[in-house]
């Protein structure tokens, strides 16, 4: 039997299903991007992919880096389109000094969790992470199993 795929939120872009593999998530902080037209437009058609992202400092500022977003074939000839530009995050200052605050400490990461829409904006979802070891990847995917089986005996046994 196929695995079914996750349904996602109808104003998701795209998720980056690793990272909640990979990381504990600590505390999570929403951001705005800064986008040019053609990826906006592209976001509309869930062209992103944030599987290989992750978030750099530079100058105080904040980016996300390795975001891929595939541009339309309507782009306009007069744009060169890069797809896995670096994308500005709209963040306050005290954010910005929290994030940094996270990434000091030892074997914390920021890592990229969703991009979605609130009205008319493409919000980024990031999350301050702490690295899973292996033996902690195995108990979470036992636990997962075991919820999986647990809904399925619940179902059993009222049909």
């Amino acid at each position: 039997m196929a695995g079914k795929k996750k349904k996602t939120p109808e104003n998701t872009i795209a998720q980056n299903r690793k990272a909640r593999h990979d990381y504990f998530i600590e505390d999570t902080f929403e951001a705005g991007l800064s986008l040019l037209g053609w990826e906006v437009k592209a976001m509309r058609e869930k062209k992103a992919n944030l599987t290989d992202a992750y978030i750099i400092f530079h100058n105080g500022e904040v980016y996300l880096h390795g975001c891929h977003v595939s541009p339309l074939i309507t782009t306009s000839t007069h744009v060169t389109a890069e797809p896995t530009r670096n994308r500005k995050l709209l963040l306050h200052d005290a954010e910005i000094g929290k994030l940094i605050d996270a990434q000091q400490k030892d074997g914390y990461t920021i890592v990229p969790l969703s991009l979605y829409w609130v009205r008319n904006l493409v919000k980024l979802k990031i999350g301050t992470a702490k690295g899973k070891k292996l033996h902690d990847k195995r108990a979470t995917e036992k636990a997962k199993e075991w919820n999986r089986d647990k809904q399925r005996l619940m179902k059993n046994n009222f049909n």
